[in-house]
């Protein structure tokens, strides 16, 4: 089966001055326009069609650079529907097609298993071949992880470069790193995919004997300078994967100050967790007033971002905008990324966003809930969030009601269910453990403002002696306030 997928590309440089630092601030509400400029940021720097991807112009492995331009998917059917492998492989289009690619054309075919040496049939790699000679193609991009002898032995048959799902995610992670943390993280996760496939890209990296010739199979004529270059740049990839770790430690304590921050003041996390493009950063955008980077691409939220919002009665909590997920996140990343993640396991609440207009939401839900309970996250409460509405038919809409009865309906484009969906989201925080009535003086205002923000408030009345409150609030919070407490027949 073959499926082509065309599409007319258009490459724009431009030149721009703008490169914005834009700091997380806790307290930044509804005026942050970071997103504008990362977008604008993003946009000045395109991958330009025709440069030269030629396989015998690699010769440093370690600084291989995924530079895709006309390229050429192929998958494995293995289990599931005709549908799932389609979406699978326009999936893997549209991740393509974000890494700056031209997809060409399209092949799967239908097996038990991958075939351990080539990954696709030995037939099937003969039209593959015939596919990209035809189409001008430089690089094939398979629908899978790839062994190391799997992407030695297609590069050898097809004559051009070969790389898999993992590699082109990696990629695509690289492009759209932009805080210090992120870029350490996606480096040590292309380290780690990188080490074991050292010895299959690149015919230059020679095996050759040092000293007395390295035992066995030496002699007269084999003797070597010692360390080749595959065992330096596999050590120098080590010694770089120890560095990263020890970076992204020292970047975890701050991050973790930070939370620690805010379970000090008791505020209730949310996590807005969900597949890639689902619309989380535009859903944080209109509950906040965020301002984060929004773009209807595949992986545009690499740094999470936390925000404060406000329930009715006045509550303090925060919104964290996370990673995206996808089907077959490379282990790396989850790994890499682990840091990042924890805004998710350790939040009170997960917002589980969906893409209501994808064709097989289902499946995306399957996946994201794989990775959360990757990390730990599978236990914690959760609200199912069905967004785009906007851009469904009735019958659709109709069709998501019946297979979610319980998930919240909105659109973060048009402000649609917002509403609700804050209603839903305050319902669900934890509620405060300690319920009491004081009279707090008018002179300790103070007390009353911070009974508003970190508890619920049930009532108020103002008398001449002080503001007496009907509350719930933390252990913490209430034996500050045990001196003012009312006995019951007074309250």
């Amino acid at each position: 089966m073959r499926y082509a997928y065309r599409r007319a590309t258009i490459y724009v440089m431009t030149e721009t001055n703008m490169n914005p630092e834009f700091e997380d601030d806790f307290d930044d509400l509804f005026t942050n326009t970071t997103g504008d400029f990362e977008l604008a940021e993003r946009n000045a720097l395109r991958r330009v069609a025709g440069l030269s991807t030629e396989l015998t112009e690699i010769t440093e492995v370690e600084y291989r650079q995924l530079r895709l331009e006309r390229v050429v998917l192929v998958g494995v059917w293995t289990e599931g529907t005709l549908d799932e492998a389609e979406n699978s492989l326009k999936e893997l289009a549209a991740l393509a097609e974000t890494a700056g690619s031209e997809v060409l054309d399209g092949l799967i075919q239908r097996r038990s298993r991958p075939e351990p040496a080539t990954f696709i049939g030995k037939g099937k790699v003969s039209e593959l071949r015939d596919v990209v000679a035809e189409a001008g193609a430089d690089t094939v991009i398979a629908d899978g992880e790839l062994t190391p002898s799997q992407l030695r032995a297609l590069e050898q048959e097809i004559k051009v470069k070969v790389i898999d799902r993992t590699a082109l995610i990696l990629d695509i992670f690289a492009q759209h790193a932009k805080s210090r943390e992120g870029k350490a993280q996606v480096e040590l996760a292309q380290l780690q995919y990188l080490m074991p496939r050292l010895r299959g890209w690149g015919e230059t990296l020679s095996r050759q004997a040092g000293g007395r010739a390295g035992g066995q199979g030496g002699g007269v004529g084999l003797r070597g300078p010692g360390e080749t270059k595959l065992e330096t740049d596999r050590r120098r990839i080590r010694t770089r994967i120890a560095r990263l770790r020890r970076e992204i430690a020292e970047m975890r304590t701050a991050r973790d100050t930070k939370r620690t921050n805010r379970h000090r003041h008791l505020v209730p996390s949310v996590a807005i967790a969900g597949y890639t493009n689902a619309g989380k950063s535009s859903l944080l955008n209109r509950l906040t007033g965020a301002g984060v980077l929004v773009e209807d691409a595949l992986f545009a939220t690499l740094d999470p971002t936390t925000r404060r919002a406000l329930t009715s009665d006045g509550r303090h909590y925060t919104l964290s905008d996370t990673v995206g997920f996808v089907r077959h996140l490379p282990h790396q990343l989850v790994e890499a990324f682990r840091s990042t993640l924890e805004e998710v396991t350790e939040s009170d609440l997960v917002v589980h966003v969906i893409d209501g207009s994808h064709p097989d939401p289902a499946s995306q839900v399957r996946a994201v809930r794989e990775v959360l309970t990757e990390i730990g996250a599978d236990a914690l409460p959760e609200i199912l969030v069905i967004n785009k509405m906007d851009a469904i038919t009735p019958d659709r809409e109709i069709e998501l009601r019946a297979d979610y009865p319980d998930a919240v309906f909105v659109s973060a484009h048009t402000g649609a269910g917002i509403d609700k969906l804050r209603l839903v989201v305050e319902q669900a925080l934890p509620q405060p453990a300690v319920e009491m009535t004081v009279c707090v003086p008018y002179v300790r205002g103070d007390l009353v403002s911070r009974i508003r923000q970190r508890g619920e408030v049930l009532s108020t009345e103002h008398r001449g002696d002080g503001t007496v409150v009907h509350a719930r609030v933390d252990e913490a919070l209430a034996a500050e306030l045990r001196p003012f407490e009312l006995a019951a027949d007074t309250a």
